[in-house]
């Protein structure tokens, strides 16, 4: 626990005081009375009366005013150590040509590619489980990170809208995306025995590992003796399957029949050897399964540090600052004469 206290969020700006005895300095080195700030320095060359100091007094206060406003004093409310009970999860996510097979349909009876009927389980991952990290390794010939692991579910959902077929070269390196994911989840702090504690992978693919230089139960295999769990996910149905031609501008021109190569024996096999689960996307009930099966292994708890309130109190300083400032622009622009007949009337 820290007890509330005053801090600044931006102390930079106060930086703009020391401004002030340089335009002092500078004034008492003109040889006639101005006042030297450059938006009330409006004074007649040929008149010699002493003005009053209140503008450029009023006008410096104004100026530290507005400083302090721009350093931003907040007043912190009570701070507390917190606990936060999450997953660490990688996903792994198939971008190879033959995703783009459309052998799925929406609720209108549209086709859509097995991508897009992937994407839904995807988001599903990343607004469903608010207090897991989450990271993406998308993989076609090759495996790459998309995303570390983040808490920062607003930026993954502008990723997962980024994955697109022909993102990465073609093929279907599950070995190297697999041990890629393994790779992601490797924190020194957060094992225990040579055991990574709360992490998953979540592998989505739908076909058969055909590049890459890992073999898929060889990357099984590590992630077995780090105690990571594998859930794979199969997209796309069996057998003949409509896959669409594209010209060279990426306009569909139809469509040629596909034979499906998902290759499950090898899905179910990594599954099971990491203590995971193997789930169809043509499963209704995919999402919801694969979120079951999680949610009984074991949660990793975060240690956070929460500040529960931070108050601004800019305002307070900033609009006396330009009142001040205002004020003494105004009395700085007042005619001589105007202040002379005052004067005459007061001694009178």
């Amino acid at each position: 626990m820290s007890a509330p206290g005053w801090t600044l969020a931006s102390p930079a700006w106060l930086l703009l005081l020391a401004a002030l005895p340089v335009l002092a300095w500078l004034r008492a080195r003109r040889g006639r009375p101005v006042f030297v700030v450059p938006f009330v320095s409006q004074w007649n060359g040929n008149d010699v009366l002493t003005r009053s100091r209140l503008p450029q007094v009023l006008v410096a206060a104004g100026v530290v005013l507005l400083a302090v406003a721009l350093a931003r004093p907040q007043r912190l409310d009570e701070q507390r150590q917190v606990t936060q009970d999450g997953y660490d999860i990688v996903l792994a996510i198939d971008l190879s040509g033959s995703m783009l097979a459309e052998d799925y349909t929406r609720g209108d009876g549209a086709r859509i590619n097995r991508l897009q009927a992937i994407k839904p389980i995807i988001d599903a991952f990343i607004t469903r489980r608010p207090a897991d990290r989450i990271g993406i390794v998308p993989f076609g010939g090759r495996a790459y990170t998309l995303a570390p692991l983040t808490a920062d579910h607003d930026w993954l959902h502008q990723q997962v809208r980024r994955l697109k077929v022909g993102l990465i070269e073609d093929g279907t390196a599950i070995g190297d995306a697999l041990s890629l994911s393994v790779a992601r989840l490797g924190q020194p702090g957060r094992e225990q025995d040579g055991k990574r504690l709360g992490g998953f992978v979540i592998l989505l693919t739908d076909g058969a590992n055909n590049a890459g230089s890992v073999a898929p139960l060889e990357a099984a295999a590590l992630a077995k003796a780090k105690g990571i769990p594998v859930y794979t996910i199969g997209a796309g149905t069996d057998g003949v399957v409509p896959m669409p031609v594209f010209d060279p501008s990426g306009r569909k021109l139809g469509y040629r029949d596909a034979v499906s190569d998902l290759d499950e024996p090898t899905m179910r096999g990594i599954a099971d050897a990491t203590g995971g689960g193997y789930f169809r996307a043509t499963d209704s009930d995919t999402v919801e399964a694969a979120f079951a099966a999680i949610d009984r292994e074991r949660k990793i708890t975060f240690d956070a540090t929460a500040a529960r309130n931070a108050e601004e109190f800019y305002a307070w300083a900033a609009w006396p600052g330009v009142a001040l400032i205002a004020i003494g622009y105004g009395l700085a622009l007042v005619p001589l004469s105007f202040v002379r007949g005052a004067r005459r009337q007061v001694h009178a």
